[in-house]
């Protein structure tokens, strides 16, 4: 399969989206302060371009350390949950605690303690991005065929080496599905840390548009905020095909049907 035979479907459907937002809007449907035509989108993004770009920069550099720190965090105490029963009784229930927090309940609590700096939105990337981590970490560390643990023992491997070789690359696929999911939630954590209490990013500028019922501007905020989640998606999806090209899933072709 190739680049441009994987683009024509979500092209075409976007195609037909975009067609139908156009028709809505230009026949007033819905009333233009409501959902405006595309061509008032664009002329707003051309026209305050500078601007939307500097937010745009703010919200990305929020996303991208917030999603690097959950990573790590997460891997970290993945193994952590994996290679220890103990350590698996006491984080385990944590991190569950930790999920089920509404984030946007604690998020002006990480104002009042961190400043309306950038500090609160990345904490608040790294909790919404670190779970699917941790989880799709420990599923698959979990999931290496005990045999294989058993030869790797009687050919003398350590548990590094074995960790190295056998249960890190095995547990790779579900942990890039872990990341996949993660780098899309750290875009929802730097925006809500912005709706809280910010003077800069797209969550910011989404809060300003929305008071001003400035509909155009709120629409290609939108669609910035989509696009970055979109970019550093295909982003993680690259580095998948780069370190597990030898998986299932990466082969071209590969589907429950053959069309």
């Amino acid at each position: 399969m190739t680049f441009a035979d994987s683009l024509w479907r979500p092209a075409l459907v976007l195609a037909v989206f975009f067609a139908a937002w156009w028709f809505v809007a230009a026949r007033e449907y819905v009333p233009n302060y409501l959902v405006p035509t595309p061509g008032q989108v664009w002329e707003t993004m051309t026209t305050q371009w500078s601007e939307l770009a500097r937010h745009t920069l703010v919200t990305l550099y929020e996303t991208v350390l917030g999603f690097v720190l959950a990573a790590a965090l997460g891997l970290v105490t993945a193994v952590a949950i994996a290679y220890s029963r103990t350590l698996d009784k006491a984080l385990y229930p944590i991190v569950l605690f930790a999920q089920v927090i509404p984030k946007i309940a604690i998020a002006p609590l990480l104002v009042v303690w961190f400043g309306l700096g950038l500090t609160p939105k990345i904490i608040l990337a790294v909790l919404i991005a670190f779970f699917p981590v941790v989880i799709s970490g420990v599923a698959g560390l979990r999931s290496t065929d005990p045999e294989l643990l058993d030869l790797a023992a009687t050919m003398g491997a350590g548990p590094w080496r074995t960790f190295r070789k056998i249960r890190f690359p095995n547990a790779l696929p579900h942990l890039m599905a872990g990341l996949k999911v993660a780098v899309t939630l750290a875009v929802v954590g730097a925006v809500v840390g912005e709706f809280v209490g910010a003077s800069e990013g797209l969550g910011y500028v989404l809060l300003l548009a929305n008071g001003n019922l400035d509909a155009p501007l709120l629409f290609a905020d939108l669609i910035l905020m989509s696009a970055i989640g979109i970019v550093l998606f295909v982003l993680v999806e690259i580095a998948e095909a780069l370190l597990i090209p030898w998986h299932a899933s990466r082969r071209a072709g590969v589907s429950l049907t053959t069309s």
